[in-house]
């Protein structure tokens, strides 16, 4: 699944999603260690996986990489929800779980949070995470990341309700921790 770089990092590469990783995505993302920290619910076939990369990660609504570690794809991260007039976007991440407690999703992530506001100038990026999910708001706290707030009980997930936690960071607060 070779692919030229967008991104990259001391131990990751970030490139663009090919059609040819469609079959490593949709693998992953029934994974229950992925599927329950992003939200999804209901199994993910092969066509709506193709689906979800025609409508989706091909539009210019998004920016979606691969995580790619020593050549194998490791992952995905991906900036949403913009709102060009604010410069504000949201960040998402998974990474496979052989994967997971090696620093490749903070790795990833700092790059991604550089590029943004960097070169899209944002001024704002924001991030959910559920509250089961400590690996995910450690790294997030880690980059600088600030929780703002709980959505109480606002998703079903194993058969109960989860609180959701909101982070943001700012360019000023990301310049000042680069400095």
């Amino acid at each position: 699944m070779p692919g030229p770089v967008f991104l990259d990092a001391d131990r990751v590469t970030l490139r663009p999603v090919e059609e040819e990783d469609l079959e490593f995505l949709q693998a992953r993302v029934n994974d229950p260690t992925i599927w329950r920290s992003i939200g999804r619910s209901r199994p993910l076939n092969g066509e709506q996986e193709r689906e979800f990369f025609e409508n989706v990660i091909c539009g210019d609504d998004t920016v979606d990489l691969l995580i790619v570690a020593d050549s194998t794809p490791i992952g995905t991260i991906g900036l949403f929800e913009f709102d060009w007039e604010a410069r504000t976007a949201e960040i998402g991440y998974w990474i496979a779980p052989d994967h997971h407690e090696q620093g490749y999703g903070t790795e990833a992530t700092e790059r991604v949070v550089r590029y943004a506001f960097d070169q899209l100038g944002l001024h704002r990026i924001s991030a959910h995470v559920f509250e089961f999910n400590e690996p995910s708001q450690r790294l997030l706290e880690a980059l600088g990341f600030t929780r703002e707030g709980v959505h109480r009980d606002s998703e079903f997930v194993d058969g109960e309700y989860q609180d959701v936690y909101w982070y943001g960071l700012l360019e000023d607060e990301w310049r000042e921790r680069a400095d």
